[in-house]
């Protein structure tokens, strides 16, 4: 093998003198070289694997209306990750920034935590607060455009159920603001402008968009 030819090799060039020493140098790469090239491999690693996996299901998948779906190119990378600008200083409800940067520009698989919005006493007090008649709109945490409003054609404590059940906000097709919003083929639920939000995980009711928190925490634009 290899390494049992660099050891004869090296013992011989030892006891030679050195012009000798240099052709067995020379010799030794021109016998390794061959070698090398012919055992080097390409080997998956699990984000090949992973993206090989979504692709396959993405080729299958398309969501019913009125969901409406979006190209990858969406996503594609932009001056700030996959958004032209970052988040906003000021998000609501006092969330991460830091987190809600990362998630919502550098990411396309991951998520704050499970439960995350029940540790937001600022976001939980509106809700508290909000009227029966009224709902609330979530926002864009990069460019401020509506997304979402809950809750449409339920209750605010359904909502509120729903999400706990499921570890984050979730809203249904009646409450998502389809001018601002797009799901790719794999679920991944996203903005027009290329902020990730979080995915699309149907349930027996129909589609149901499981978000960040810190993706819509968005103060409006004018």
């Amino acid at each position: 093998n290899v390494f049992v030819i660099l050891s004869v090799l090296t013992a011989q060039a030892i006891t030679e003198e050195p012009i000798r020493r240099y052709q067995l140098k020379s010799t030794a790469a021109l016998i390794i070289a061959p070698l090398i090239k012919k055992s080097t491999k390409v080997i998956p690693t699990a984000n090949n694997k992973s993206q090989t996996n979504t692709n396959t299901m993405s080729a299958a998948q398309k969501y019913p209306a009125p969901a409406v779906m979006g190209p990858e190119s969406i996503m594609s990378k932009k001056a700030h990750g996959t958004s032209a600008t970052p988040v906003q200083e000021n998000l609501r409800w006092n969330v991460d920034r830091s987190v809600a940067d990362r998630i919502c520009n550098f990411n396309r698989h991951y998520a704050e935590h499970s439960g995350y919005f029940k540790t937001v006493p600022e976001f939980l007090n509106e809700t508290n607060d909000t009227p029966a008649d009224k709902e609330i709109t979530f926002y864009d945490s990069n460019t401020g455009k509506p997304l979402f409003y809950a809750p449409r054609g339920r209750t605010m404590e359904q909502f509120i159920k729903e999400s706990r059940n499921h570890g984050w906000p979730s809203f249904r097709d009646d409450e998502v603001e389809w001018k601002n919003v797009r799901v790719l083929m794999n679920g991944e639920t996203v903005s027009v402008d290329g902020t990730h939000l979080g995915h699309n995980l149907p349930d027996r009711k129909g589609s149901r968009y499981c978000i960040n928190l810190v993706c819509v925490a968005g103060n409006p634009t004018k």
